[in-house]
């Protein structure tokens, strides 16, 4: 978390510790549900081994993936967190996690101890804002083949980490589609 946190901006070795003592660490095995639909989301998630996905379920139960997190990235239902209003996302340990906790009421008082914390969250906030605009545009504007081949490229190690059925998911296709998607890329 502090290699991620200095890209940003940069803490004393005191505030450093500081920042460490506002989080919780927490080990969880996969399939665990962090958080579920309805739920106020109190906690952000920083992954430091495992990975994490957020999913939304629509009204005939199918499951829409919002994002993933792997080890350097925070993930978290931000309406619901920023808010502290129920949130509609599910998040769930895609395989065996350690995870750090930063509840909001502890990011609100790094914010008031170590001023400098606020552009940290704000640069992350901002730069959440610009992938998912991007991601909402490649969604319009690209086909399936377009958008599976930009998450390769973007995340190459994620590929061979995930469940088909989730990358198609979050590429916004059937699984049967994407799987025929593939075999046509193959033959290609």
């Amino acid at each position: 978390m502090l290699q991620s946190i200095a890209r940003h901006i940069s803490l004393s070795p005191e505030e450093q510790q500081q920042f460490l003592a506002f989080t919780e660490t927490k080990n969880y095995k996969a399939k665990t549900i962090l958080l579920k639909a309805g739920e106020i989301c109190t906690h952000s998630f920083f992954v430091t081994k495992g990975i994490l996905r957020s999913y939304t379920l629509d009204e005939n139960g199918v499951e829409h993936v919002m994002s993933f997190a792997c080890p350097g990235w925070w993930i978290a239902d931000m309406y619901s967190y920023l808010s502290q209003r129920p949130g509609h996302l599910y998040i769930e340990v895609n395989e065996d996690a350690d995870v750090l906790l930063l509840s909001k009421e502890n990011q609100e008082r790094l914010y008031h101890d170590i001023i400098k914390t606020e552009r940290f969250f704000r640069i992350l906030v901002e730069n959440s804002l610009v992938a998912n605009q991007q991601r909402l545009m490649d969604n319009l504007s690209f086909t399936a083949e377009a958008r599976y081949d930009k998450f390769s490229k973007k995340y190459p190690d994620l590929i061979h980490c995930l469940p088909q059925k989730q990358i198609a998911s979050y590429i916004g296709v059937t699984p049967e589609f994407f799987s025929k998607m593939k075999a046509k890329l193959l033959k290609k």
